[in-house]
């Protein structure tokens, strides 16, 4: 194969699996910029550094608008959500959520980030 086909191979794959990352159940989530001018009861700041979130469980309320962001301490991060429609947020980037349904959600580093990458995993608690 040629070198652009292997380059065009290794992107889909790669846009491919940062797409399936994202798929989950159909919870019910509002977020956006819309929201900002929603009272924000409180903010949920996500810090991130090399291979471990600052705590294992961060806890809202269900029904409640949250401003989650995620700090990276070191290294390159980007969070995701497991069977949440959140957007993935990347260092620095804050969003508004509401999130109606009460559980455990998984939050895990979506971006490469050395050899402790694949434990680097925390929970989102609703209450």
């Amino acid at each position: 194969m040629s070198r652009i086909t292997w380059v065009s191979v290794i992107i889909v794959a790669y846009v491919l699996l940062l797409t399936a990352c994202g798929a989950g159940k159909n919870e019910e989530v509002h977020s956006g910029a819309g929201e900002e001018s929603n009272t924000i009861a409180n903010e949920v700041v996500i810090k991130a550094k090399n291979w471990e979130f600052d705590k294992a469980e961060y806890r809202i309320k269900k029904g409640e608008a949250v401003k989650l962001t995620l700090d990276s301490g070191s290294g390159v991060h980007s969070i995701a959500f497991k069977d949440l429609k959140i957007k993935e947020l990347h260092s620095g980037d804050s969003e508004v959520v509401t999130i109606n349904e009460a559980g455990t959600y998984e939050v895990f580093c979506n971006v490469m980030c050395g050899s402790g990458h694949a434990n680097m995993k925390a929970k989102l608690i609703v209450e």
